[in-house]
């Protein structure tokens, strides 16, 4: 669903304007801001307990239930208090409360899928994962085939989606585990339930709050505008990051398993270094050069805008390339017992970035947006790789970040030459390229020939 949706928002940002989009993408960073924090972490810790405890569901889901219900209505006032606190009024406030109420309802979804994953029904949870996505796929798609597309019906369409979407899970809920009791939770009871969900909480919020409050703080201190430019170059950023989020949870769990073992940790982070960012370093060459060609859905936009987003999504890429080099030191830390130095780093990050943007926002608007999350990005990313320095038993593979520098840089460097002395059609251009960091990869020692023997071992 990811590739599909992103090229649907990218027309729907097309049709309804970059300040109309700038505004619903600020709307939902806020909600999802305020819906994390008054999730407290519970979806989380429901899952690990529920899958630990078979008996937790008879004796603590009753009182989960409701109060999670409760902590949902309670974070729609929040939310609306927040966005009066930060100065929308009027139309604005009604669209606020639009999107806040879709996206809380998409959260308490996700809640109630909670003993589907515990009970280790992975297709289901699969099919549930995507349903809403798909259910609104299909209406916003329907909306622009039949022209009707626009801002109150895109925000309308989305809030259908996750209305439905958390009705039926609340069915299917019943229909696997029957009927589900609930009692008014009983501040004895809520306390022990929230004692244990807090670590989860402040996780979740210290690594999803970055790009959210760039979000919100760009459409309020510069412009609905702004924020839309923003919206569509970061929209390829988080696609491009999947790959990464996709593959580093496998290393989570291997660096775990081997945490005692040093010799087997270093193989695992060699291994690891080279296959989140080799990928990553051809898809940031491409933005770098041939970024534009992302934005070609864009045919209602004027030229000032598209330069605008194509040079703030280069810029967000130099961020890919960063967390290509460094992400993996991240899982390597979190994944052996160093989550509270890891915590304070991001908590670091978090306030240079959004001091950055106070200061800077206002006048130089998503540009400087973009530039903040890169140096947040790089303070960070460099502290991780101290951290591992210093307080673990493995050496920082310096030799395979001077291959992957090396081959970035000839990559780069051939991308120049064949723009500079070849006139050819961008995707016959990428093909070229791509067969030659291909045949880098070889030459600069990161992909070795006993590895290649290796992978060609029938049944691997």
């Amino acid at each position: 669903m990811k590739p599909g949706w992103v090229l649907l928002e990218n027309v729907v940002q097309d049709r309804i304007g970059h300040s109309a989009f700038g505004l619903v993408a600020a709307c939902s960073a806020l909600t999802i801001v305020v819906a994390t924090l008054a999730d407290l972490g519970l979806t989380q810790f429901t899952v690990q307990r529920l899958a630990a405890e078979p008996g937790f569901a008879d004796s603590e889901f009753p009182t989960l239930l409701p109060m999670r219900g409760l902590l949902t209505v309670g974070a729609l006032g929040l939310l609306l208090a927040v966005g009066w606190g930060l100065g929308y009024r009027g139309g604005q406030l009604t669209l606020l409360a639009a999107v806040g109420v879709g996206l809380l309802l998409t959260q308490y979804g996700q809640f109630l899928r909670a003993p589907v994953q515990a009970r280790q029904h992975f297709n289901t949870d699969a099919v549930l994962s995507v349903l809403e996505k798909l259910l609104a796929f299909g209406l916003v798609m329907g909306l622009l085939l039949s022209g009707q597309l626009e801002l109150s019906s895109y925000v309308g369409a989305r809030l259908a989606a996750a209305a439905f979407t958390a009705i039926l899970f609340f069915g299917l809920l019943r229909r696997l585990f029957g009927r589900l009791p609930h009692r008014w939770p009983r501040r004895r009871a809520a306390r022990k339930l929230l004692r244990g969900s807090l670590p989860f909480a402040l996780i979740a919020l210290l690594y999803g709050i970055n790009e959210r409050v760039d979000m919100v703080l760009l459409e309020r201190l510069s412009s609905p505008t702004q924020a839309g430019y923003y919206a569509g170059a970061y929209r390829w950023l988080d696609a491009a990051m999947m790959y990464a989020w996709t593959v580093l949870p496998l290393f989570f769990a291997r660096f775990a398993h081997a945490s005692a073992r040093p010799r087997e940790l270093r193989q695992l982070l060699w291994l690891g270094q080279r296959i989140v960012a080799v990928p990553l370093l051809l898809v940031v060459a491409f933005v770098l050069f041939r970024g534009e060609v992302l934005f070609w859905q864009f045919s209602h936009s004027d030229t000032h805008a598209l330069t605008r987003m194509t040079l703030c999504l280069k810029v967000l890429f130099l961020n890919v390339l960063v967390h290509a080099f460094c992400a993996i030191y991240s899982t390597l830390l979190t994944s052996t017992r160093h989550q509270r130095a890891v915590s304070w780093l991001v908590t670091f990050s978090i306030l240079l970035n959004i001091a950055l943007n106070l200061l800077l926002l206002p006048r130089h608007g998503a540009l400087a947006a973009a530039a903040n999350t890169l140096l947040s990005a790089v303070v960070v990313s460099v502290g991780y790789v101290w951290l591992v320095a210093r307080r673990m038993d493995i050496a920082v593979p310096w030799h395979i970040l001077s291959r992957l520098a090396l081959a970035f840089g000839l990559l780069c460097g051939g991308w120049f030459l064949a723009q500079t002395y070849l006139t050819l059609a961008w995707w016959l251009e990428t093909g070229l390229m791509s067969l030659f960091f291909a045949a880098l990869l070889p030459l600069t020692g990161l992909v070795q020939r006993r590895e290649l023997k290796f992978l060609r071992v029938p049944g691997f």
